[in-house]
């Protein structure tokens, strides 16, 4: 693996709390073991906080408001110490960085945590500068998910970190259908969109769907294991940590 960062003007490496997201603890653990080592590579201080829970995004999303409120307080309070929180999801990263504030009434420390949040891939190539890290093993296609790209401008930067080596599918920029809740609330639309997201990555002649939300990658891995499709598919910060 080959990493390049640029040199900060302390020795101290810089203290990063990893949001682990629920999925990724529940669902998919290894991609949270691959986003430390990927951070450690970066030249950080990673840690885990016991305390951290949800981001709050599906109490927000479901008019829960209280209940969002109370989820945004405890993460302000326990991840404040870090210079800089990151989080293997876009989704995560723009719950915190775009509608904390609105979920806690612009409160300065909701703006604070803000402002030191990241997408994971974008914290390796925007703040640490990291370039190339590793290049697919098999031909793929990369999927980008809607909060990552609207919420937090990822594009660029996962594809840097592989290389350049994806191939891309028509529609990029069309969502997959999770979007969590609705998924649930209007299920034969999000099953056609995930159709159509197979059908383009399928296009490509890919044989590895790579993504940077894991709510997304389960939701098509999901539709295609029921179709009996062989794409493989992966969450990102596992391809770049050589655990695929």
């Amino acid at each position: 693996m080959t990493t390049r960062t640029r040199q900060e003007g302390a020795n101290a490496k810089p203290r990063v709390g990893l949001f682990v997201t629920c999925l990724v603890d529940l669902v998919r653990p290894r991609i949270g073991f691959a986003a430390v080592k990927l951070l450690e590579q970066a030249g950080c201080e990673v840690a885990v906080p016991r305390a951290q829970t949800c981001c709050g995004q599906p109490a927000w999303n479901a008019g829960a408001d209280k209940d969002a409120q109370a989820i945004a307080r405890r993460v302000v309070k326990v991840f404040a110490e870090f210079d800089y929180v990151v989080a293997p999801s876009g989704s995560c990263a723009g719950m915190i960085k775009r509608h904390y504030a609105e979920v806690l009434k612009d409160d300065p420390a909701a703006r604070a945590l803000a402002a030191k949040t990241y997408e994971l891939t974008k914290f390796l190539v925007d703040v640490r500068g990291m370039t190339v890290a590793t290049v697919p093993p098999t031909k793929a296609c990369y999927h980008d998910s809607c909060s990552s790209l609207r919420e937090n401008g990822v594009r660029a930067q996962p594809r840097k970190l592989l290389g350049g080596a994806v191939v891309e599918m028509a529609d990029r920029d069309v969502c997959c259908g999770f979007g969590g809740l609705f998924s649930v609330k209007y299920s034969e639309i999000s099953e056609r969109m995930a159709d159509d997201k197979i059908a383009d990555a399928r296009a490509t002649g890919a044989e590895m769907l790579i993504g940077g939300d894991l709510g997304c990658l389960l939701h098509l891995e999901g539709r295609m294991r029921r179709q009996g499709e062989p794409l493989v598919v992966r969450h990102v910060a596992e391809v770049l940590a050589g655990e695929e």
